[in-house]
């Protein structure tokens, strides 16, 4: 992918009801502010402005939220009554997300489940940020689960550096670059969490993608897997030497996996996904008991949040 313009916005599925649109890294999906010459919103706006709606405040239905430095895909719904049902498949966590990402070192285990707690941290200079349970100036930490499956080992310039499947079961907000940085793989290129390093030697972007995207909803299934821009065609310093798990197989096995039905025995809202399988995966956890209202609470809170990005 070539750096953002207005002119260069990439849909991968259309509906009467809804785009997925393959976000650039370094750019924010919306702003008031005057000195954002570049957003998602502006790119719709340029591309598609009979579709922008007078009634909403940027002009379009955002159905989730990726990091400013996040690229890939980003579900938008056309109208009122497809934001609902989207709306829904989320509170249900009915949907399915997976992630690409470079990560700092070799993972030696192939496949494994993070399950450190996240909350906001309230440490001067950090406050924008957030750290895991147990960090001094933590608040409010909950529950947060992240699949991760290597695909390849290689080097980053020359940097030993793993390629991974990332796949949020929770949705706190810098999940997976915290969970990753926490494990001691931090995300290539992240300012925010990852080793620091003189600003020279950083990369032209942080390298985390949001791959895979399916949204079950009532009428339809948003469904949508945008290309990997992790490869050596398109970044000469990414020089993979060891497959461990090939990514079309993984993708094969989003694409086949049901979709969680809470009415049916599935995951309840504000439970997790169904994660990957895999061999020596452990059996599932027992069922969960019904959620209590201030659990349907913090779900309903985690829907409305907006990633808080610092100032790189």
């Amino acid at each position: 992918m070539e750096p953002g313009s207005v002119e260069n916005l990439c849909v991968v599925y259309r509906s009467r009801d809804f785009l997925v649109v393959n976000k650039h890294w370094d750019v924010r999906i919306d702003s008031k502010s005057w000195w954002e010459t570049l957003t998602l919103q502006k790119q719709l706006r340029h591309r598609f402005p009979e579709l922008a709606d007078p009634d909403t405040c940027y002009g379009f239905r955002f159905c989730h939220q990726l990091d400013f430095s996040t690229s890939g895909a980003l579900c938008v719904a056309l109208n009122k009554a497809a934001a609902g049902s989207a709306y829904r498949c989320f509170k249900d966590r009915r949907v399915t997300k997976a992630y690409l990402a470079l990560v700092r070192g070799h993972v030696q285990e192939s496949r494994m489940t993070i399950s450190y707690a996240i909350g906001k941290n309230s440490t001067e200079g950090r406050t924008h940020t957030m750290c895991i349970e147990g960090t001094q100036g933590c608040e409010n930490p909950k529950p947060s689960l992240t699949e991760l499956v290597v695909l390849e080992h290689g080097l980053y310039a020359g940097d030993p550096v793993s390629k991974v499947l990332l796949q949020p079961l929770t949705g706190r907000t810098h999940q997976l670059r915290v969970h990753c940085s926490t494990l001691g793989h931090p995300i290539v290129g992240d300012q925010t969490y990852g080793q620091a390093s003189n600003q020279e030697d950083q990369p032209f972007r942080m390298m985390l993608h949001a791959f895979y995207l399916r949204i079950p909803t009532c009428t339809e299934c948003v469904e949508a897997c945008t290309p990997d821009p992790f490869v050596p065609t398109l970044d000469a310093c990414w020089s993979p030497h060891t497959l461990v798990q090939p990514l079309d197989e993984l993708v094969q096995v989003l694409r086949a996996a049901p979709d969680p039905d809470p009415t049916e025995g599935g995951p309840r809202p504000c439970s997790p996904s169904t994660p990957l399988p895999g061999p020596g995966r452990p059996p599932p956890p027992p069922a969960k008991l019904p959620e209590t209202e201030a659990q349907r609470a913090s779900c309903l809170k985690w829907l409305s949040e907006w990633t808080l990005e610092p100032d790189n």
